[in-house]
């Protein structure tokens, strides 16, 4: 099956990114989030995003505008036109996402796939609330969305053939780089990636270094475009603790143990980018 419509609910950072590579594909693309300011604000991002490249030359205004009108927001899952793919990028909370799927289940045709743009969360057990566990599969892009190539492909235990060539394909048609991963917590990127971020907290927390000179080690050490505090402010503290807590819940694994500085600075409000503060104060920047 070829995806030509798609659904993407959830507006947040990782929803509004998979909606504009969707859009600039050429696919009618659907927006929804429950929160309907949360969706003005991330088709507002996505806006942005691309008047950006109008005013650096790099996109005509005209092509900009096809790219917006390939969008359309909804007001309700009930109002889901016949569409082939939804993508969920809702935060990380397995009870959350399995709400989600169960109620797009009962109002979706039943060739339709159901995705999750899901970190970690084993695909088997959330696709468990549908009656279509093999028409669900895990589709994991990366942050950010339009500039990150990798996409995860995660089949679980009852994705079938067809619906993981789907996903494939897809993932082909919006120039993205597909690898296909076992349905284990953490995935590839994941599970190794999130030990280095715990251990940069660590360092941090411990006063081995200051979070700039931690930073500039990974960057002109090993060519990384952020170091590892700065990306954790740009995932969002919140989303990383989700992420620990759930590898650790699988693994019981103290690589994936989350720092208390972690939890302090995301029970003090301070999630990263997105708030002005996380390991780095960003309010004199705006």
């Amino acid at each position: 099956m070829e995806v030509n419509k798609i659904l993407v609910v959830g507006s947040g950072q990782m929803g509004s990114g998979i909606v504009q590579v969707c859009a600039e594909a050429g696919l009618s693309v659907y927006m929804f989030d429950s929160n309907r300011a949360a969706m003005e604000k991330g088709l507002a991002t996505v806006d942005r995003f691309l008047s950006r490249a109008v005013e650096k030359g790099k996109l005509m205004a005209d092509r900009k505008k096809s790219i917006m009108d390939n969008i359309t927001t909804l007001n309700d899952l009930k109002e889901v036109p016949d569409i082939d793919l939804v993508i969920e990028a809702v935060v990380e909370k397995m009870e959350v996402k399995q709400q989600i799927h169960a109620q797009l289940d009962s109002v979706l045709k039943p060739e339709t796939i159901l995705a999750s743009c899901t970190s970690a969360l084993p695909i088997s057990e959330m696709g468990s609330v549908t009656k279509r566990q093999n028409k669900f599969v895990g589709i994991h892009f990366h942050n950010p969305v339009p500039v990150m190539k990798l996409v995860e492909i995660i089949r679980g235990m009852e994705t079938d053939d067809d619906t993981y060539k789907t996903a494939y394909d897809f993932v082909l048609k919006l120039g993205k780089t597909p690898v296909v991963v076992k349905d284990v917590p953490g995935f590839i990127t994941n599970r190794v990636k999130i030990p280095e971020l715990v251990e940069a907290i660590r360092a941090y927390s411990e006063g081995i270094a200051t979070a700039k000179d931690i930073d500039t080690a990974f960057r002109d050490g090993f060519g990384y475009p952020l170091g590892p505090l700065e990306l954790c402010d740009f995932i969002g503290l919140d989303t990383l603790l989700h992420i620990m807590n759930d590898l650790y819940d699988n693994y019981a694994d103290t690589r994936f143990f989350p720092p208390p500085l972690l939890k302090k600075l995301v029970s003090l409000g301070y999630l990263g980018r997105k708030t002005g503060r996380g390991f780095y104060d960003y309010s004199a920047k705006k």
